[in-house]
């Protein structure tokens, strides 16, 4: 998928767990690790904002595009 999910790069950043985070937005670490992991099909706008709020970023420092390979296609 070209949508890349940097959730794990802000946990780093913030030192900050998994468990932690689902906690403190208030979703399932299942669920978390569903979006970090880029599996999930959409993302609502109060997670996208919980997230940025808890974490002390921009949207676009969780989500990025990617060109997809020709070769994938």
């Amino acid at each position: 998928m070209p949508i890349v999910v940097d959730i794990d790069v802000m946990l780093a950043k913030r030192k900050m767990s998994v468990g932690e985070l689902a906690d403190r937005i208030g979703i399932t670490p299942a669920n978390l690790a569903v979006l970090k992991n880029g599996r999930a099909k959409a993302v609502r706008f109060t997670t996208l904002n919980a997230l940025c709020e808890v974490l002390e970023c921009q949207p676009g420092d969780l989500l990025r595009w990617e060109a997809e390979d020709a070769a994938d296609g």
